[in-house]
């Protein structure tokens, strides 16, 4: 009997004489600095849960209330009858938290990108996008119909250039993260709006792994660098700092008004449930009111680098909370990403196609849930391997 599928296997096997077939594993303990991992307790640097909120009680009453008000499922998508009266004050506080008129809240991060690119893009538009963009972006660009055109990793230069051959286009968009979730880098914001301004072009940033973390309100990179009224579509997420599920975007009535009538991933999801909206309110009211938290992962992210740096790591650009350790070798990224779990540690091996050949690298991201105990076991623990 044929088989349609009978290719799979054969592929599976490629991946396996690659050393690039990926498995799922289980987490036996909520999320936070240690988890058990199949049979033993880890200490664990692979995590987003930057603000260490995942597992905080108050988010968890604040979910549970929801669910004993509204239940659990939302039964619809927002434009039928799923948008319930949390996910409604959350997108009102998301307004206030950041400043702008409106907000949106989509079903995950990756559908906030991939689905506000279509929407503002088309035929005879042209896209400019980092090289180096989080694969939501990357996937929202094709959707698009819009031409393409790629720019080296933060290369201001080379984006105008570019620039400079697209006023034929009708629309013209530039995209990035702020910060890079790889290799820790910050995308250069003031020359990007400058460059926006310069050549009318729309500019969307991806504020996933910044907001919460940087900025004197924790709002991100665009508050850091000055230049919020300067970008007018910011996309975030629930699903990192704030310790929930989910992405928003961030902008003026019209764009939101929009995204609302054009975007598709809004338009035909079911919505997300009432206790993850009930939580994420919870968790933006954490971040205004303990800026402590931001404050110490950054501190620690300063000190490991210093550490790591004197033990002769190569660390690479990033000034953030993400710390590269960069080996070269996807078999070397992953045989130090192997002896420091045998060590009790989880610090994942990133190989392609998540960075490109080449710039193999262990991934450590810090937590305000990490202890000056947990760093010396870390810095230890790196000594040990330095090949």
């Amino acid at each position: 009997m044929f088989d349609p599928l009978s290719w799979i296997p054969e592929q599976l096997e490629l991946l396996n004489s690659l050393e690039r077939r990926r498995a799922v594993h289980t987490r036996a303990t909520q999320q936070g600095a240690t988890i058990t991992w199949k049979d033993g307790t880890l200490l664990n640097f692979s995590s987003n849960d930057y603000l260490n909120l995942a597992a905080d009680p108050r988010l968890q009453e604040a979910a549970q209330l929801a669910i004993t008000r509204e239940g659990w499922g939302s039964g619809a998508s927002p434009l039928i009858t799923g948008r319930g009266e949390a996910q409604t004050a959350l997108e009102e506080a998301l307004a206030k938290f950041e400043g702008t008129e409106a907000a949106l809240t989509f079903a995950s991060g990756f559908a906030a990108n991939a689905g506000t690119i279509d929407a503002l893009t088309d035929r005879g538009d042209v896209i400019l996008s980092d090289e180096k963009n989080h694969a939501s972006i990357i996937d929202g660009t094709r959707l698009s119909k819009a031409t393409v055109r790629v720019y080296p990793h933060r290369d201001v230069a080379y984006l105008e250039n570019l620039l400079k051959q697209c006023g034929t286009f009708r629309r013209r968009l530039i995209v990035t993260d702020t910060l890079f979730s790889m290799d820790g880098t910050v995308a250069p914001l003031d020359q990007l709006a400058d460059l926006a301004d310069k050549y009318e072009a729309m500019l969307m940033v991806d504020e996933a792994h910044a907001t919460g973390v940087f900025g004197e309100r924790g709002r991100g990179l665009c508050e850091q660098y000055g230049i919020e009224d300067r970008v007018p579509i910011r996309v975030g997420t629930f699903s990192k700092a704030l310790g929930g599920h989910g992405g928003f975007v961030v902008g003026s009535r019209a764009l939101v008004d929009w995204l609302v009538n054009r975007s598709r991933p809004y338009i035909f999801s079911t919505a997300a449930p009432a206790a993850n909206a009930a939580a994420m309110l919870a968790s933006l009211e954490i971040i205004q009111q303990e800026p402590e938290r931001r404050v110490a992962v950054l501190a620690m992210a300063d000190q490991l680098r210093v550490r790591l740096r004197e033990l002769g790591w190569s660390l690479g650009d990033s000034q953030t909370q993400i710390i590269p350790v960069i080996v070269g070798t996807e078999g070397l990224a992953m045989d130090l990403s192997s002896r420091l779990l045998k060590l009790g540690i989880m610090v994942p091996g990133i190989r392609p196609p998540s960075v490109p050949e080449g710039e193999c690298l262990l991934r450590i991201s810090l937590s305000f849930g990490h202890t000056q105990q947990h760093l010396d076991t870390l810095v230890d623990a790196m000594a040990q391997i330095r090949p």
